[in-house]
């Protein structure tokens, strides 16, 4: 269990998804299917595996990781200095960037089932707007339960790419983007 992660919980249980950060596999996988973007925006960057896979896999790709609780994005600003760590919500990134040309993907960490309704609704819908608002545009999150994350309107797709066993529990990759 992680003390960061546990302390996180206490203080804000509706807005942390795991008291284990995600292995070393799931991290890798998420970053593997981010390869290609021009701008990887990490959404719920908790206490930072999957940002440290993507400095890795992405070397010289922009990163925005956004971390709502204050004292996980202190630490992850402590630690990965070459991303550009942002301690707001999700919707207030994704809606600052619906106009930014290029390759953008989201890898989101965000514990869709467990947050607030309103701020899970509310995150769905500026996700799925920036969706499509530009087709080169994708969506990667992971889930631990067999099904899509949320609901997506029509002209959106989800895909599960790939199960990742080597993650306590395991966990499913699914990637949202327009139907094509």
């Amino acid at each position: 269990m992680s003390v960061q992660l546990l302390i996180a919980m206490l203080r804000s249980p509706a807005s942390t998804g795991a008291l284990l950060p995600s292995s070393r596999a799931l991290a890798n996988a998420m970053a593997s299917a981010a390869i290609g973007a021009d701008l990887v925006v990490e959404l719920g960057a908790g206490t930072g595996p999957v940002t440290h896979a993507l400095l890795h896999k992405l070397p010289g790709v922009p990163l925005i990781a956004v971390e709502f609780q204050a004292s996980l994005a202190r630490r992850l600003k402590s630690r990965y200095p070459a991303a550009d760590v942002r301690q707001t919500s999700a919707k207030h990134i994704v809606d600052s960037l619906i106009n930014r040309p290029g390759k953008i993907v989201l890898v989101s960490s965000l514990p869709f089932r467990s947050l607030p309704k309103d701020v899970a609704a509310e995150t769905v819908d500026s996700l799925c707007g920036f969706l499509t608002s530009n087709p080169d545009r994708k969506l990667v999150q992971f889930t631990y339960q067999p099904r899509a994350p949320f609901s997506a309107p029509r002209n959106l797709r989800w895909k599960r790419t790939s199960v990742v066993w080597r993650n306590t529990p395991p966990a499913g990759i699914w990637e949202l983007q327009e139907e094509s």
